[in-house]
């Protein structure tokens, strides 16, 4: 049965994603789905490559935001203040991991719903609260963990897949790369992780047969690759290694790349050859720092000594490691940051490794469990509300001097295509400057880059 307004006609709802790691966004098509099903009119708008929908907009019952990321929640706050203009008297909704974290900024905003966690309930439940009379009815908790029952991606209306990131298999190859998710949230409790404050440590199934025919219709639509986005792909181990041996059955030449934890990957090393046969290429893992003393504080769940076992497994599968890091942290000293460089360059991983990740800086955003720990609050200065952080310096403040000249010489040498080891090899030198020490001649790397695949869109924050 249709929601419809207490004068008649159907909703009418626009879903909004602002920028999703250069991905078709998975999070503005599962609940496409569920709301089309309810006989809602919806519009769809990922707005990273598509004009923002005023028209839509003006005739919008509701207006929903997905902010899966920081960088996607502050460009959702313009424009749900231009929505608010366009449209007083639509509804507005945030939604995803970042909802919740920052209810209490958003909802200066204007009068709106924040739900996070599993929102495609909420959402659909959201609209026949509108259609009923909102203002007689309590406002759902912010966050549902919910299990569901999924239904498959709606993705009409969205850019084609093409517009989106590729893989870069060598210097001559592209694919075109389709996403979806097999499972949401994440078991452990890394403190610096945006999940956890939603999650708390549990984790939820998306079940196989929609995964399935989400591949199959972005398959039909020309992917040649498939990303899985779930936070740590072996949460669900027995879901996941079902999950890609069908896949490979049905699709014996498509590729995929999955995220799995340094701990994942060493109690489930078993699994790796899995992976090899049923076409994965690259698997991203959050090593976030190759000191123990930051790990523990990070309560990552592994050493810097995994760190390289890890590297060696992958490598002896066949398995190209795709590794993020966080090197600025209020734990870095320089030569920390060194040690960093030098870790890297050791493990052959410089081509491995996108240069942006070099300059990564902590964010300590509201919900944060680093927040709770005494050392940060010491450091720590308001709520930045236009960053929608807590600020932070360094003790030793050639470490935040070098972390911004690390982060404009990336930008300008991406800009201007040069590859990871010529921006690694400026980096190598700046460091060991900001350190007043001369810099080490560096070994040509083993592998260069065209023989290490990446997608194109390398941020991640």
């Amino acid at each position: 049965m249709a929601v419809v307004k207490p004068d008649g006609p159907a909703l009418n709802v626009v879903l909004i994603a602002t920028y999703e790691l250069g991905r078709q966004p998975f999070g503005i098509a599962s609940p496409a789905a569920w709301l089309k099903e309810n006989g809602v009119n919806v519009t769809v708008a990922d707005v990273s490559l598509q004009p923002f929908p005023e028209t839509s907009v003006r005739q919008a019952d509701l207006v929903a935001f997905h902010l899966p990321m920081h960088t996607a929640t502050r460009l959702a706050i313009p424009l749900a203040e231009r929505s608010r203009v366009l449209n007083p008297g639509a509804h507005l909704c945030f939604y995803g991991l970042y909802a919740p974290m920052n209810q209490g900024y958003l909802q200066e905003i204007g009068d709106c719903t924040i739900l996070g966690g599993e929102f495609e309930r909420g959402l659909s439940d959201l609209c026949e609260r509108i259609g009923s009379d909102i203002s007689t009815s309590p406002a759902p908790s912010p966050i549902s963990l919910a299990r569901q029952d999924f239904l498959t991606p709606d993705r009409s209306g969205l850019p084609e897949l093409t517009e989106y990131a590729e893989l870069q298999v060598d210097r001559l190859t592209r694919k075109t790369v389709g996403y979806t998710e097999a499972t949401r949230g994440c078991k452990h409790v890394c403190r610096h992780c945006p999940v956890v404050p939603v999650y708390k440590g549990k984790f939820r199934v998306v079940q196989r047969e929609v995964v399935l025919q989400d591949i199959r219709n972005q398959v039909e639509n020309g992917a040649k690759h498939i990303t899985f986005g779930d936070p740590d792909f072996f949460n669900g181990i027995g879901h996941s290694i079902s999950l890609v041996e069908r896949f490979h059955e049905e699709f014996p030449d498509l590729t995929y790349d999955v995220t799995i934890k340094v701990e994942h990957l060493l109690k489930h090393s078993d699994h790796l050859s899995t992976l090899e046969k049923t076409g994965c290429l690259i698997v991203t893992s959050a090593i976030e720092s190759v000191d123990n003393y930051v790990l523990e504080q990070m309560d990552k769940g592994h050493t810097r000594s995994d760190f390289a076992t890890v590297t060696n497994l992958l490598c002896n599968h066949g398995l190209t490691l795709n590794p993020t890091f966080i090197p600025f942290t209020p734990w870095t000293t320089l030569e920390r940051y060194l040690d960093h460089l030098k870790v890297i360059q050791e493990l052959d991983l410089i081509e491995h490794t996108s240069p942006v990740q070099h300059s990564i800086r902590l964010l300590i955003p509201e919900g944060s469990l680093l927040l709770e720990m005494v050392e940060i609050k010491e450091i720590i200065g308001r709520f930045d509300r236009s960053g929608l952080v807590y600020p932070w310096t360094n003790v030793d403040p050639r470490v935040d001097n070098l972390q911004q000249d690390i982060t404009d010489l990336v930008t300008s040498q991406q800009d201007a295509g040069r590859s990871h080891s010529e921006i690694f090899d400026e980096l190598w030198e700046i460091a060991h400057s900001a350190a007043g020490q001369v810099a080490p001649s560096l070994p040509e790397p083993v592998q260069g880059i065209a023989t290490v695949p990446y997608l194109n869109e390398p941020w991640y924050c």
